[in-house]
Parts: C-alpha cells; structure tokens; sequence
C-alpha cells in the first residue's frame, strides 16, 4: 500500500495537536506513541483510514473532545472519525471515575469495527511494551503514576486482551493479539516478582 498526502496531513496534525503532551513515565514526545501504533497497525494489515485513525486514537480523549471529533471527521472523513471515537473512552472533561471509564470500554471492545480492535491492541501493545521497560528501570514506583495502580493495571491489560479476543479477527489481527497477550504475561510475570521480592 502507498500512503496518500491524507496520512502525511494526519501525521502533521497530530504532532500539533499533542505538541504539548509527554508520555507519563519516560516524558518522551507523546508522537512517538503515536508513531508506533501507526506503525503496528500498518504492519498487521491495517488500511490507510485504519492508520490515520491510529495517529488520531487519542485526539478525542486528550485533545478536545467533540471539537476534536468534529475536526476528524472534516479533515479526514466519516470512516476515520467513528473509528477514532470507538477508540476513545470518553469526551468529557474532566473526565469520569477511571474503573467506569474502563469497563465502559471493554464492554464496548468486542463489538467495536475492525479497524478499532485493530488500533486498541497496537495502542496497547505499545503501553505494555513501555511499561515493562519502565518497570524494569525504575521498579515498583512505577505503579504510582497509574491511576488504576499495580492491581488496576495488569486487571485492564489482561481484560483488554480478553475482550479482543472474544470477537472474530483476521490474520493480522490475530498475530497482533497473541503478541499482545505474550507482553501482557512477561508484565504480570515480571510484577508478581518483584511483588515477592519486597
């Protein structure tokens, strides 16, 4: 597949929009993320809409809610901006108790699009894959700069890659799920012991 000036339109945008935004724990540029995600979806098959969608997950959830939302559907069409919105746990700010947000979007997950589904694991697998560096790097305090906590973390992780796997999934999907759910056991392997050690 070749990548059309509305991928390169994404890109730019994005950057703009998060501009300001670090990452929580390492405090990188919150693009680079976005980057990768993109880039994971690309990898397991996912379409041009698919990928911009990706750039844009967060967008709704972080950068404007329905403005935002508004916004990509605009620039970028109707497909791109209810996929975006699937990916979203929320508009509103501020933003609803973090366990209702959460089990809003499980329940939701399994009958989301493909593309959705698709984006919901390349975002999670790059979290966990983060998360485990930090984890690695700076031990348990880790924990601490998430609002669900040690227990909250790893409950929603594993949730997310129960809940995906409960719908049907092409082969891209289905490589990326079973990668996901191997980072998301090196995650509660790695916690547990250094739950033991202390």
């Amino acid at each position: 597949m070749v990548l059309s000036n509305r991928f390169t339109e994404a890109l730019v945008w994005a950057t703009q929009l998060h501009a300001d935004q670090r990452r929580r724990i390492s405090g990188e540029p919150y693009v680079a993320h976005l980057l990768r995600v993109a880039g994971i979806v690309l990898e397991h098959g996912g379409s041009e809409d698919d990928a911009i969608a990706a750039l844009l997950h967060d967008a709704v959830e972080d950068q404007g809610g329905a403005e935002a939302r508004e916004a990509i559907r605009r620039r970028f069409g109707e497909q791109v901006a209810r996929v975006v919105d699937e990916c979203s746990d929320t508009d509103q700010t501020p933003k609803p108790p973090w366990r209702e947000r959460k089990n809003a979007y499980l329940a939701h997950l399994p009958v989301a699009s493909s593309g959705a589904r698709l984006i919901a694991a390349a975002d999670k697998l790059d979290n966990v894959r983060s998360l485990l560096m930090n984890l690695r790097a700076e031990g348990r305090q880790v924990w601490k700069h998430f609002k669900g906590g040690r227990d909250g973390s790893l409950w929603y992780h594993r949730e997310v890659v129960r809940a995906l796997g409960q719908a049907p999934q092409d082969t891209g999907a289905v490589l990326l799920i079973q990668e996901l759910d191997r980072q998301v056991g090196h995650l509660e392997r790695l916690a547990a012991e250094m739950e033991a050690e202390s």
